[in-house]
């Protein structure tokens, strides 16, 4: 007889997004049966997560760790496995459903892989519709893999997305929380420190996601990830603060209705309700108490404080590798933000400058997405080194 529940690999198991999903699998294990986990280095974390779901394959990229999981799980009758071509391999495996949580251009490859054979694909990693939107929905389309989105923004459009009336979609619009540094100064904003920059005030992420809220390029990313998955031209697709993080985001329809998914801020919905499609699971999240919450508002971004919008719709507009090259660039920015060798103002026009630097360059493979990504990530280091920005 087989096992009639829902088998799952999860790529990215150790990070946050991972480990939200491995407690509410846990909490639903006549449901569920895990396929694989894939970690980038956290061997004693992957392990201990392998042991308690009983996954039938862990996998680490960093192929040097691949001894230390081996000892940690001998005797298990785990299969183990290290390497990049082991986590395609990882993805590539017979599950139903698969966490796409690798962080970064590294998650790519095995997303592919995973729509490449036909799988549900709960994504969550930006780069592959921000880098290579075309090559996926492609593959997607290809390969009859349906894509389930799991940041909180998509996964509220999705939720109220009615595909089957989608000429009556007037328009998509995406909630931001405007981050720690909406009311502050150009002047205050130019003082940035990477502590201020992290604190933010409603959702618990790391620090480079942190500070693309603060700088509001993760809301530009979005936009990016939206006109992918939903088929929306730029111009179809708003963006407006919200504070409070309780709307998630609203479709318009021609009718005059809009429609709006609310929650409290816990990325724990969002996967619950990509790990139970088309039904729903429960899940430990706070309930939402709008009589508590009392007064939610809005308001218009505002383009000087956030230039990092107007870049990302300039990158969706020009197409090609700008997507590829905004993004890189902004990773590099970042990075060199938090390392305290360049101010927070200094992240836009870092990325600015790269996109002005860009010349002619097509993305029709994943080759070139990895060269257009190199490039920008090569001209930033080098604008960084020579004092071109500041």
């Amino acid at each position: 007889m087989s096992d009639p529940r829902r088998g799952v690999t999860i790529l990215g198991s150790t990070g946050s997004i991972g480990r939200n999903t491995v407690e509410l699998i846990e909490a639903a294990p006549d449901l569920y049966r895990v396929e694989a986990l894939v970690a980038n280095s956290s061997t004693e974390l992957l392990a201990d997560q392998a042991r308690r779901l009983r996954a039938g394959l862990a996998v680490v990229a960093d192929e040097s760790r691949l001894p230390d999981l081996r000892e940690r799980l001998a005797g298990s009758g785990i299969e183990t496995a290290g390497g990049a071509a082991a986590v395609v391999e990882a993805a590539a495996r017979p599950a139903d459903w698969v966490m796409a949580a690798i962080v970064g251009a590294a998650g790519l490859a095995p997303t592919l892989a995973a729509a490449r054979r036909g799988a549900v694909v709960a994504l969550a990693n930006k780069e592959c519709l921000v880098c290579a939107g075309q090559l996926m929905m492609a593959e997607v389309a290809a390969h009859g893999a349906t894509l389930l989105p799991v940041d909180s923004e998509h996964s509220a459009i999705f939720q109220v997305f009615e595909t089957d009336q989608r000429d009556q979609v007037e328009k998509i619009i995406l909630t931001a929380s405007g981050g720690p540094f909406r009311r502050s100064s150009l002047d205050e904003m130019a003082a940035v420190t990477p502590e201020q920059a992290v604190a933010h005030p409603n959702w618990s992420m790391g620090a480079k996601i942190s500070v693309d809220s603060a700088s509001m390029m993760n809301k530009g990313l979005e936009l990016i990830e939206a006109h992918h998955l939903f088929s929306m031209t730029e111009e179809r697709i708003d963006i407006v603060v919200h504070p409070q993080s309780v709307i998630h985001s609203l479709v318009a329809y021609g009718d005059g209705s809009v429609l709006a998914q609310l929650g409290s801020p816990d990325m724990r919905t969002p996967i619950a309700y990509a790990l139970g499609w088309p039904r729903r699971i429960r899940a430990p999240s706070p309930r939402l108490d709008l009589a508590a919450i009392g007064t939610l508002t809005f308001e218009s971004p505002d383009p000087v404080r956030f230039p990092a919008l107007r870049l990302a719709r300039r990158a969706l507009q020009t197409g090609g590798a700008a997507p590829t090259v905004l993004n890189a660039a902004n990773e590099v920015a970042v990075q060199a933000f938090l390392s305290r060798t360049l101010s927070f103002l200094g992240i836009a026009r870092l990325v600015e400058a790269t996109l002005d630097a860009m010349g002619a360059m097509t993305i029709g493979n994943l080759d070139d997405v990895m060269a257009a990504d190199a490039w920008a990530r090569a001209h930033a280091q080098a604008a960084i080194r020579a004092g071109k920005a500041h």
